[in-house]
């Protein structure tokens, strides 16, 4: 066993344009990224689609699965494939949870309510999948539904909501009739209301639970005129920051619950379903005052954490990833260090070691994070790269750890703000980090692993068909760097992803790769 240590860099959402439109990471200056590129062993490998689980390569890869894949050295059907391949085989309908909501409907000619993000992203959720679930609502032979639509602008063009609106409202048309009636009865942007994460912001999961239990707040006849209303007294304001809003019938809320009725949240992302769906599962909750909540069954499009058994019932079983690069760490007796700031802190933990909340050691796994400020990153584009690197120079200084990850969440969360002068100056400050870190990894002898997780800062901008040119918030299908800095390594040729990580990680430490682990980028 190599008794050097491993320093793995996550550069979150910075990959490599294959245009050059709208690409900041070209436009930032990056003199230490530059350099890396010149004198390193480095090669750019796939962030998307099948690489990382999820169903075609026109797929964008997220951090979540971003982690998984390069924590568990393996791929997974992840997310949107794992939910259609259970609606596909009706599998998902013979759930536990599905039953029983159904039931509880049923018998109390009650509800059944449906909450998540309205778009066809395949991030955190696909509209496909909620229109597949009213479908059965009906064919159950329950009588009423309703959906609170979250407004998405991030995973999909930024004022795109009203075509998903559309969209929604065409399948409602064809579902309705004298047995069965459906519509729109809340929303609101992603970023105001309910899809907090990380315990970042409790006040807008709470606006998001009043608006859609309660029916509490500013009212419209229609989706389609309260976006539209909420657009004309906000100019520019893009889709995931529209404020929250209440459709209602004669001054009455349209989609207030009600004792017996039944919720599902059918996102299957697991960080942005978290808070809402402690609101709704637990006893003990804290987190806000939840008022006279009526007596509902909630569950999950997943299980969104397993260690937290959240939600209690869930439609669809996540994957079992097993055999984790921190599972052979601590096998190996290696001790690890974990950072980030509050926005990827569970990225470099949670997803990482495969969607587990715990820790595999106690004694061997060690965990920073470094709170986030609570505002626009594009006002704050440097955001805690600063303490991020204070953090990390400190752990590889002390030598204690034999491997060590941190993850820059500059790249991805200024780069879904859509300000291309702000993520400039977010790509710059990531590098301004690899540049403090270097002398740290030469001075304590260290090897250093610079890659990311999937693109986003490289593709601002993306060209209309009409040829114009429009900014763009989600992610990109572009490649990530994989560099090796501190150690002369030769490269394979070869068709690599995220998942071959690990076994390059284990091979810098000197231990042999799992045999169920893609196989290394490293000789």
């Amino acid at each position: 066993m190599d008794k050097r240590q491993v320093v793995l860099v996550v550069m979150d959402g910075i990959g490599k344009s294959k245009t050059g439109v709208g690409d900041a990471v070209s436009e930032a200056k990056t003199p230490t990224l530059d350099m890396l590129f010149k004198t390193c062993p480095h090669t750019f490998i796939k962030a998307h689609g099948e690489a990382v689980g999820l169903p075609s390569d026109a797929d964008m890869g997220n951090s979540e699965v971003g982690h998984n894949a390069l924590g568990a050295g393996q791929i997974y059907a992840q997310g949107a494939k794992l939910v259609n391949e259970n609606i596909e085989s009706k599998k998902i309908f013979k759930s536990n949870a599905w039953q029983e909501l159904k039931d509880n409907c049923l018998s109390n000619n009650s509800v059944m309510h449906f909450i998540g993000l309205l778009s066809d992203g395949n991030v955190h959720s696909n509209i496909s999948h909620l229109i597949a679930l009213l479908k059965q609502t009906k064919e159950e032979g329950i009588k009423n539904a309703r959906v609170h639509i979250l407004l998405d602008g991030r995973d999909v063009p930024a004022t795109s909501a009203l075509i998903y609106v559309k969209m929604l409202e065409d399948a409602i048309e064809k579902l309705n009739d004298d047995s069965f009636f459906v519509a729109i009865a809340s929303g609101g942007g992603r970023m105001q209301i309910t899809m907090d994460r990380y315990f970042a912001d409790w006040d807008m999961v709470k606006r998001g639970f009043d608006i859609h239990v309660y029916g509490k707040g500013r009212t419209f006849n229609s989706a389609k005129e309260a976006i539209e209303t909420l657009r004309k007294e906000n100019p520019g304001v893009v889709d995931q920051n529209l404020p929250g809003f209440v459709i209602a019938k004669d001054g009455n809320p349209i989609g207030k619950m009600n004792d017996g009725d039944s919720v599902i949240l059918f996102n299957f992302r697991g960080d942005r379903a978290l808070e809402i769906s402690m609101a709704f599962d637990n006893e003990d909750f804290n987190g806000f005052d939840r008022g006279n909540m009526p007596k509902l069954l909630f569950a999950g499009m997943l299980e969104y954490d397993g260690d937290l058994k959240l939600p209690k019932r869930f439609l669809v079983e996540p994957p079992q990833i097993k055999n984790t690069l921190s599972e052979v760490l601590v096998k190996n007796g290696i001790y690890q260090y974990a950072v980030s700031e509050t926005q990827k802190y569970g990225h470099v933990t949670y997803f990482w070691n495969g969607n587990r909340s715990g820790k595999f050691s106690e004694k061997l796994e060690i965990y920073k994070e470094i709170p986030s400020d609570k505002v626009s990153f594009d006002q704050r584009p440097w955001m805690k790269s600063a303490e991020i690197t204070d953090d990390l120079i400190k752990a590889i200084k002390s030598g204690k750890y034999g491997f060590l990850r941190c993850n820059y969440p500059n790249g991805d969360m200024v780069g879904h703000t859509g300000s291309m002068f702000s993520t400039i100056i977010a790509v710059e400050s990531v590098d301004l980090g690899l540049s403090r870190l270097l002398p740290v990894i030469d001075e304590t002898n260290s090897i250093l692993v610079v890659t990311a997780d999937h693109g986003n800062a490289d593709q601002m901008y993306e060209t209309k068909k009409d040829g114009s040119i429009e900014s763009r918030t989600a992610h990109s299908l572009n490649p990530v760097p994989f560099i090796v800095y501190g150690k002369d390594v030769e490269i394979k040729n070869g068709n690599f992803g995220l998942a071959n990580v690990a076994a390059s990680v284990v091979k810098l430490l000197g231990i042999e790769p799992l045999e169920v682990w893609e196989e290394s980028i490293i000789k």
